[in-house]
């Protein structure tokens, strides 16, 4: 952690330092996943032209609110990351590791994310969406989750979902989907003030891969948590990428009923899931962490923007799941989160966009 109590005339020096050692990893990074999307985009416009696909023309007033919502989006990355780096300045969290693996590893994951851009394409022209759905997964997961959520091959299934999943995710957002999951952090810091983290207990329900998990271990170490996914695949993603932590556990587990005693646990964290929840099913799991808070514990679930939450973005918001296979977006655009909350004696604290993405904060009634 950054020690504030550094003597005045050598602080510069070493915010300095620490934003060198950001910017020499972050924005690397972001080219790498920057340049991934502009070249699927220009695969995209190269199958169109084979296919002899026109297409549509943009008149100059559309051409221009692209533009300007492009400007936008470069102007909130930015903040983004500045926010990021005032959090680690602001001894919030360690200078983050993202862990994404050796160069070989990356050019792996690569191969497997444009390996199965033509499927995409493929499964999005003919709305393919339940190709996982079949007499072997029936049963087995809530139907619900047996899709092919974003069009991807293997819905949640498979390992190769698992292993392509975050360089997906880092591609649509530009290299910036770690900072977003990091601005999670600062509410958990909030709540563990001052306490014996080795004493607290953390789940974070729809860990998929385990990234955010990862840098929850980086700020506390000793703290005790527990991930738990529907997807097998995936946990065993987790696993493998948290092995370098002590006190993480990841598990198969539904969070419409979380593996947890009443009241055994002092934060529940959920990063990118709730629009993939149809409307019951998010009151469900909403109920199920209040249950498994212990009073005065903390809920925070990190995701997409909803629609009034920046008016600028608010077409893009509900162009997304055309684009997309993202079935229950739509109804979590206009989800009233604190009106679920209550119900379940949780409080809601704040909200706080993180370019996209938002942390929505909820507290447990004591007593």
């Amino acid at each position: 952690m950054t020690n504030l109590a550094t003597p005045p005339l050598s602080r510069p020096l070493s915010r300095l330092a620490t934003r060198v050692a950001y910017a020499s990893t972050q924005l690397p990074r972001m080219a790498w996943y920057t340049g991934h999307f502009h070249i699927m985009r220009r695969l995209a416009q190269e199958v169109q032209r084979r296919n002899g696909e026109v297409s549509p023309s943009r008149s100059p007033s559309n051409s221009q609110r692209e533009a300007r919502l492009e400007r936008k989006l470069e102007a909130d990355r930015r903040a983004l990351l500045e926010q990021d780096i005032a959090n680690v300045e602001a001894g919030i969290y360690p200078l983050p590791a993202d862990h994404d693996g050796s160069l070989l590893t990356l050019l792996d994951r690569s191969r497997l994310f444009f390996r199965d851009l033509p499927d995409i394409d493929a499964r999005r022209k003919r709305n393919a969406t339940h190709e996982v759905l079949n007499e072997e997964t029936r049963g087995r997961r809530p139907d619900y989750y047996l899709q092919n959520f974003h069009f991807q091959s293997g819905g949640w299934l498979t390992d190769d979902s698992a292993d392509r999943y975050d360089t997906q995710v880092e591609v649509l957002f530009k290299g910036t989907a770690n900072a977003m999951r990091r601005q999670a952090l600062p509410p958990l810091a909030e709540a563990f003030a001052g306490r014996d983290q080795r004493r607290l207990r953390l789940i974070d329900i729809a860990c998929g891969t385990g990234r955010f998990l990862d840098f929850v271990k980086q700020s506390w170490p000793r703290l005790p948590v527990l991930g738990i996914d529907l997807s097998d695949a995936y946990i065993r993603h987790a696993k493998r990428h948290l092995k370098r932590w002590s006190r993480a556990h990841c598990a198969v587990g539904n969070a419409e009923a979380i593996p947890a005693p009443d009241a055994s646990c002092d934060a529940v964290t959920n990063i990118f899931t709730m629009h993939e929840l149809p409307p019951e099913v998010r009151r469900t799991v909403i109920g199920e962490a209040a249950r498994v808070l212990k009073p005065g514990g903390r809920l925070v679930i990190l995701d997409s923007l909803q629609r009034g939450d920046e008016p600028g973005y608010d077409a893009m918001l509900e162009r997304f799941p055309q684009l997309y296979h993202e079935p229950y977006y739509t109804s979590y655009l206009g989800e009233d989160f604190a009106a679920i909350a209550r119900q379940h004696r949780l409080v809601h604290r704040r909200d706080t966009k993180a370019y996209i993405s938002k942390v929505m904060v909820f507290d447990k009634l004591a007593g």
